[in-house]
């Protein structure tokens, strides 16, 4: 995918291709890839402490039910990990295993489709945990500290997979590329009138794609503003009647922000020395260039095969990357200071 990517993104809620994943009897033993994970989102959670053959919980998580319920919610998401996990070593295991007996088209679909079964589980997890940021009572540190560590799990390991079937030459990481798998989404939350879709790379690439700025993004962030209760009252007044499906929450355009890592000359390096550069870690803005973001002239748009921006960093890391759900956590943050400031 090119650097318009930022600005063309498929919907969460849209379906792949369909394919299927495997053929004949591979069919047979891969068909619970296949299994909708809509439905596992919904799994029963565990018998009410009332049970006593069943209820595991110890007497204070009884005593408050808000805290019990919490706690057989994650209960319920670790086994639903835990199947997730199981489902990527099998893909690995089909590919390292049993390359040669099993279609290798079937293969290069089975990852997106199962990548795309994901979708719901990382939002689930994601806006359990962080959309109460916001709010007067927030989640206790170590729920939300364990549900933000099932998603680090299952990034890491989707990230291993798709890195094991391009280094077998059967997916593209190359943006350039139009069936490129370069990054994946990790979870979607809202954080005040804000909306965050987190989208994961599987390893740095250049933040454009058909130039080298010295810059490499691993992660992006699309930001939207969505409308408060007024504005939506009034969005509703306006399209009473109409038939057109259109996304009323949003408003204005949506802001892109990056994980970058740049290497900056290490001045005080010695000249036989091995670190005569340094890895810089920051969080930083999508700012358009080209085409202008404010003209009106469309053939602008259509003359400009890629889209062009500059890089306003926000936020430094320093040399050490950060974990996903950390990047996310700093975001956020300078997010929330923004809406305070103003």
């Amino acid at each position: 995918m090119t650097d318009i990517e930022v600005h063309v993104e498929p919907q969460l809620k849209n379906s792949p291709s369909g394919k299927p994943v495997f053929e004949g009897r591979q069919q047979e033993d891969m068909s619970e890839l296949n299994e909708p994970l809509l439905l596992l989102a919904d799994a029963a959670l565990a018998p009410p402490c009332g049970d006593q053959g069943a209820c595991s919980y110890d007497c204070e998580a009884c005593s408050h039910p808000e805290v019990g319920g919490m706690e057989r919610s994650i209960q319920s998401m670790r086994l639903q990990l835990q199947f997730l996990m199981s489902k990527a070593d099998d893909l690995h295991d089909c590919l390292v295993n049993g390359q040669g007996h099993l279609d290798r088209d079937a293969l290069a679909a089975a990852v997106p489709s199962f990548l795309f079964m994901c979708q719901p589980y990382f939002n689930h997890l994601e806006s359990t945990a962080r959309s109460t940021m916001s709010q007067a009572t927030p989640l206790r540190l170590d729920i939300y500290t364990r549900l933000l560590n099932f998603s680090q799990q299952l990034c890491d390991r989707l990230e291993q997979l798709v890195l094991t079937y391009a280094s077998h030459s059967l997916l593209c990481l190359d943006e350039t590329e139009p069936n490129s798998m370069s990054h994946f989404c990790i979870g979607q939350s809202r954080l005040s009138q804000l909306r965050l879709t987190v989208f994961r790379y599987c390893k740095p690439v250049p933040y454009l794609a058909r130039f080298d700025t010295g810059l490499y993004k691993r992660m992006r962030w699309n930001v939207e503003k969505l409308r408060d209760e007024w504005q939506q009252q009034e969005a509703d007044e306006e399209q009473d009647g109409e038939s057109e499906e259109r996304d009323e929450e949003t408003v204005g355009d949506t802001e892109y922000y990056f994980l970058c890592y740049e290497d900056i000359p290490n001045g005080h390096a010695d000249a036989d020395g091995d670190d005569k550069v340094v890895r810089m870690w920051t969080i930083g803005q999508w700012v358009q260039v080209n085409p202008d973001p404010d003209t009106e002239d469309i053939y602008n748009w259509i003359m400009c095969e890629v889209p062009q921006a500059s890089y306003h960093r926000l936020l430094f890391l320093g040399s050490d990357e950060p974990s996903s759900c950390c990047a996310t956590d700093y975001l956020q943050q300078l997010l929330l200071s923004r809406q305070t400031a103003e």
